[in-house]
């Protein structure tokens, strides 16, 4: 099956304390986001590749692929008022029915490529397929009266991405209205009545958010 991929990248940095977009900032002379698209490139050299950035943003990415002579060819879809309508917009130039479509943060640079190819195989056998890894820190509720309590963290995991569908299934689930349940597209195939399966994530595959995370990334590089 052929495979996409559509990298979000809509995020302004704010928690970053700049004015480049974080998407935009360079780790080890390369910004985040092309390190993203190669590493699904690196997996598969025919993906199609889609990225999702606000207008105002798209003619500085096409600046800093001409500045740093990235030629990997992609698409740009238009980002839109929430991370729904922004994954909607880049599903829409996935023109083929029978394929498989990668959503994955544009700020994940050190997704494994075991984890890319895992989730691939598994959405192309299950339909869905989002990986995850164990909570290692202990987890607490937060009752209505303000008090607390533990709860047991084998119960929970941490969602990664890339999150990985085929192609008809997440069509027809981001036809739905959008809700604020939904906080990922996993969320959104869910509710369309499609069971998700879950694939082993690497630790390593953070979301690049504030300033100690890039810290972080440069000595994973």
């Amino acid at each position: 099956m052929n495979t996409y991929l559509i990298a979000v990248a809509g995020g302004k940095g704010l928690r970053m304390g700049g004015d480049i977009p974080k998407q935009f900032l360079p780790i080890k002379g390369k910004p985040v986001l092309m390190r993203t698209l190669e590493a699904f490139y690196a997996y598969d050299k025919a993906i199609h590749l889609i990225v999702v950035l606000p207008v105002d943003q798209q003619d500085y990415w096409k600046h800093l692929c001409q500045e740093y002579a990235f030629t990997l060819p992609h698409q740009i879809a238009d980002g839109g008022e929430t991370r729904f309508h922004s994954v909607k917009n880049g599903l829409a130039l996935v023109e083929e029915e029978d394929a498989l479509v990668g959503v994955h943060d544009g700020v994940r640079p050190f997704v494994s490529l075991d984890v890319i190819a895992e989730c691939y195989r598994m959405a192309e056998r299950k339909g869905a397929a989002i990986p995850v890894i164990d909570v290692v820190e202990t987890v607490r509720w937060i009752l209505e009266d303000g008090e607390s309590e533990t709860v047991p963290r084998d119960r929970y995991k941490l969602v990664q991405t890339p999150q990985v569908f085929r192609a008809s299934l997440l069509k027809q689930a981001y036809a739905q209205p959008y809700t604020s349940a939904f906080t990922d597209d996993a969320s959104v195939v869910e509710a369309f009545g499609h069971r998700v399966e879950l694939v082993k994530g690497n630790r390593e595959n953070i979301k690049l958010t504030t300033p100690f995370d890039l810290k972080l990334a440069e000595m994973l590089i």
